[in-house]
């Protein structure tokens, strides 16, 4: 049968030394023998051993689990809640990694349309992010109520032209307006804005965000408090908010 010195079996498993030694020290590579000369020696079984302690460092398993599994009579037993384990701790951290690399990409797309980066911008960057997700929601709610309202205006100008049924275009009028004007209300009056100049967070009257010029981020406002007119970054807000 095969032996191994420490340096040998090191090199066969891809480590150092150093960590062949330390699990000698945790007790879970013990070399089957020592030469006359105080040399450690490692068999077959060693080494399939020690591939076993690698693969499961490798997995992430913690130094005293692996040593617990050795130290069962029938380690086969438990390997497979260990690994069960394992893999919901990893999963969880390859959540929370996905989550920073989410923010940081965000950051990064924002920094973009800063024309002029400063510390103040990141705290309005920081502001739009938290917020982003209600933001979205709201949109989405507001699209989604318009579909039947779009809908009815489409069918009623069909029927119109092709049947003269003119009075179902004017059903749709007697809905719309009313609905615009509520979803108009309920718009801005969860929504503000941030000036990139002085960064102070605003909310504008109805009427001139309204008719302002606009992109599915910013609008063109006036700020109140230093006066700037130009693009203001949209941000959810609450009526009672303030920055």
């Amino acid at each position: 049968m095969s032996k191994y010195t420490t340096g040998e079996i090191a090199k066969l498993c891809g480590v150092s030394v150093r960590t062949v030694q330390y699990y000698d020290d945790r007790g879970i590579l013990v070399p089957s023998e020592l030469s006359e000369g105080g040399r450690r020696l490692y068999t077959e079984n060693d080494l399939k051993r020690m591939h076993i302690i690698c693969f499961l460092r490798e997995a992430g398993l913690p130094i005293n689990s692996i040593s617990a599994l050795f130290a069962e009579k029938k380690p086969e037993n438990i390997i497979s809640i260990l690994l069960e384990q394992q893999e919901q701790v990893l999963r969880e951290e390859l959540s929370e990694c996905q989550a920073k690399l989410d923010l940081t990409l965000g950051i990064k797309r924002e920094l973009k349309e800063i024309d002029t980066f400063s510390v103040e911008s990141i705290g309005d960057i920081a502001h739009v992010m938290k917020q982003k997700n209600k933001l979205n929601k709201m949109r989405w709610t507001m699209l989604l109520t318009g579909i039947p309202v779009t809908a009815l205006q489409w069918t009623s100008i069909v029927l119109w032209i092709t049947n003269g049924l003119w009075w179902l275009f004017v059903a749709w009028a007697l809905v719309a307006i009313p609905w615009g004007i509520c979803v108009s209300k309920y718009y801005f009056n969860h929504v503000a804005y941030i000036c990139p100049e002085c960064h102070e967070m605003f909310k504008p009257k109805m009427k001139e965000a309204l008719w302002a010029y606009h992109t599915p981020k910013m609008r063109r406002l006036i700020c109140p408090k230093c006066g700037r007119k130009g693009l203001c970054v949209e941000v959810y807000a609450e009526k009672e908010d303030k920055k």
